[in-house]
């Protein structure tokens, strides 16, 4: 059976096991890539950059928040309190400024210009020898 395989995988004009040892160094770089650490493609340090600035976010995030009053404790006045009643203008002026239509106006009927005499050039045809 392994010499079947070696059949199989043989390259021409080199021995017999040349293509088993191809197949062999493949699979070693395959496996090598697999069990590489993160490290070597450069996600490790990637992730431990992102891991610093989320260490800030969170340290600013307690700071802001124990910066905040507690909610219980200082609270602003209902919005009620500083009602103040709008200026009503005199009832003078209302009477005096013309109300909105309630329907656009009507727009005059079309009006036909005069033609009476004409704009272009007569032309007679066919011509009439004089």
């Amino acid at each position: 059976m392994l010499q079947e395989i070696a059949a199989t995988l043989t390259i021409p004009g080199l021995p017999a096991w040349s293509g088993l040892v191809v197949l062999v160094v493949l699979l070693l770089v395959g496996l090598a890539y697999l069990l590489m650490p993160f490290s070597v493609f450069g996600v490790k340090g990637r992730l431990d950059s992102i891991e610093a600035q989320l260490d800030e976010l969170q340290t600013e995030i307690r700071t802001l928040a124990l910066r905040l009053p507690d909610p219980g404790r200082a609270r602003r006045p209902p919005v009620e309190d500083d009602w103040a009643e709008p200026v009503h203008p005199p009832r003078r002026a209302e009477a005096e400024q013309p109300q909105p239509r309630a329907t656009p106006p009507v727009p005059p009927p079309a009006a036909w210009p005069d033609r009476t005499g004409r704009a272009e050039p007569r032309i007679e045809w066919p011509r009439q020898p004089r």
